[in-house]
């Protein structure tokens, strides 16, 4: 399997590409392409023509949750497919895969709309809608997880604006994430980790039934962090000793450099590719 960030906030050195606060990466794993996220805009469009990377023949467009700088980008490549269609060029719309609210509008204070800008109804007039809340089997050894328990007292609980028809404020409760079964261990790929993301990688170990950790990928939301929250993950990650950790997005300077005492951490950037299980 091959992974590649086609948006984040940061770009690697000397790789001449673009970055937007957001997050899209793209999953290759034999017969099966998936794109997670699309950003803001139609940067992750850009960039991965720039790496010569075709998402024209998607199999699954997989949404991590509903927030601007994961949904916005749908709007783009709803066109980007629309004028391949037109030019007669080849095109296969994917299968987009998530928690059933994404769709759901969000608002917050002055921010009248802060939610993904296109309707569940006009996405399914492009799109094979699959919303669930359980997990999904995407290839032989790739599973979006659904709606993630919220176990842990030190994170999850952080909420943003609320949602259309809702009294309460919003918890994220579609936020889901990836998990890819490598001969190494899980290969955990995250949007922003709003269910927490010592949460999702317990959730991922149970539905995997698996307890070795190869990678955890994206964003963990840790973004000032509470001391509560920051010693919590510390501790979890502590004791969890993944192979290796790739934080990024919503993961400020000072939480990284926390992390690097208890985990390898790695760089992350627009350009970067990851091959797991290189000889399967």
């Amino acid at each position: 399997m091959e992974l590649t960030v086609l948006v984040d906030n940061n770009t690697l050195i000397d790789r001449y590409f673009r970055a937007e606060p957001g997050l899209s990466l793209l999953i290759e794993d034999q017969d099966t392409k998936v794109l997670f996220d699309t950003g803001y805009s139609d940067l992750f469009l850009s960039n991965a023509a720039k790496m010569d990377k075709d998402l024209s023949r998607l199999d699954y467009l997989v949404i991590s949750h509903s927030h601007l700088d994961h949904t916005w980008g749908l709007e783009p490549f709803v066109r980007y497919l629309t004028e391949r269609k037109i030019e007669n060029l080849s095109c296969k719309g994917p299968a987009l895969v998530g928690h059933p609210d994404i769709f759901t509008s969000a608002g917050m204070d002055t921010i009248p709309e802060f939610g993904t800008l296109m309707s569940r109804e006009k996405m399914a007039r492009h799109l094979d809608l699959q919303l669930s809340k359980t997990p999904v089997q995407l290839g032989p050894r790739l599973i979006f997880l659904g709606e993630i328990p919220r176990d842990n007292s030190f994170e999850g609980q952080m909420t943003f604006g609320k949602k259309q028809g809702q009294d309460s404020l919003d918890l994220v409760m579609d936020d889901s994430a990836l998990v890819y079964k490598s001969q190494k261990g899980l290969v955990i790929i995250t949007g922003c980790s709003h269910a927490g993301i010592c949460n999702i990688i317990a959730y991922a170990q149970k539905v995997c039934n698996e307890k070795r950790v190869a990678d955890v990928i994206g964003g963990f939301h840790l973004l000032n962090p509470s001391k509560k929250q920051l010693e919590g993950t510390l501790n979890y990650f502590k004791t969890l000793n993944p192979d290796v950790v790739h934080a990024c997005h919503c993961t400020d300077l000072g939480s990284k450099i926390a992390l690097s005492r208890v985990a390898n951490v790695k760089e992350v950037g627009v350009g970067l590719s990851i091959q797991y299980d290189e000889n399967s």
